[in-house]
């Protein structure tokens, strides 16, 4: 067996007296990999080197690999999340975890399941908004709303409070207004985001959402329109609910640590 050459650069530089072993330690946790059968390796060391756990993308995975997966990443991690998932993949993991004391949590609109065996994330203090254009943004909203609150935040949410009835966004961001990131989702022309980012002191991600149709349909009117906006703001791919959710996330919790 070879020895992970930057793992032995740590012990080395531990050895020599040039690092203390906290810092020693924290670096080695950074690195921790965990290969699953011959398919899947698991980056147990993400929340020590990024500030946010592994999450577990469920697309184009087989239901029992992705089983193994994530009975692995919770018995190892505590915890896994996983994204995207489908109502097969779901019973093929319920299965795979039954009587090992895991707990599963299906949060259906947003597409996560949640693995735990007792453990829960730790409050930061950041609090991160999530507002939607209509309804039919909810999906990609909750799914950045999970993330967020996986990584510590406290999230707040208002949903249906579009430019066709804009009188409906002035008292909806009334209760969010000491949010430290807003999260908006819009499709169609995707016109929310820049109103928003025009009313409040405070980053605001915009995120494109698949709804719309013919000429520039399915999201990509919102994604051009937020992606010109007169208004500072931020914008995620179309429907990427989990990176704006994360990345608010991120935002949040830096503001916290000065």
């Amino acid at each position: 067996m070879h020895a992970n050459p930057v793992l032995s650069a740590v012990l080395e530089k531990y050895k020599k007296g040039e690092i203390a072993l906290e810092d020693a330690a924290q670096e080695i946790e950074g690195l921790r990999l965990e290969r699953v059968g011959d398919f899947a390796c698991l980056d147990l060391g993400r929340s020590v080197r990024c500030g946010m756990p592994e999450f577990v993308l469920a697309e184009g995975k087989e239901p029992s690999h992705l089983a193994e997966i994530a009975q692995r990443q919770a018995e190892t991690a505590g915890r896994c999340v996983i994204t995207r998932v489908t109502p097969e993949q779901v019973a093929a993991i319920q299965d795979k975890c039954a009587g090992k004391g895991i707990t599963c949590e299906y949060k259906d609109v947003a597409r996560i399941l949640i693995l735990s065996k007792g453990r829960a994330p730790e409050k930061t203090g950041g609090v991160v908004a999530v507002i939607t254009a209509g309804t039919s943004d909810i999906r990609v909203a909750e799914e950045a709303k999970v993330i967020a609150e996986e990584m510590g935040c406290v999230v707040r949410t208002a949903y249906d409070v579009g430019a066709a009835g804009i009188h409906r966004l002035f008292p909806a961001l009334q209760p969010l207004i000491d949010a430290d990131v807003f999260i908006v989702c819009a499709g169609r022309e995707g016109t929310l985001p820049a109103v928003v980012a025009g009313l409040v002191d405070t980053p605001v991600l915009g995120v494109p959402v698949s709804t719309g149709y013919g000429y520039m349909g399915e999201g990509q009117a919102a994604l051009a329109s937020m992606l010109q906006s007169c208004s500072v703001i931020a914008v995620v791919n179309i429907d990427a609910g989990f990176t704006a959710g994360a990345f608010a996330a991120r935002i949040a919790n830096a503001g916290k640590k000065l």
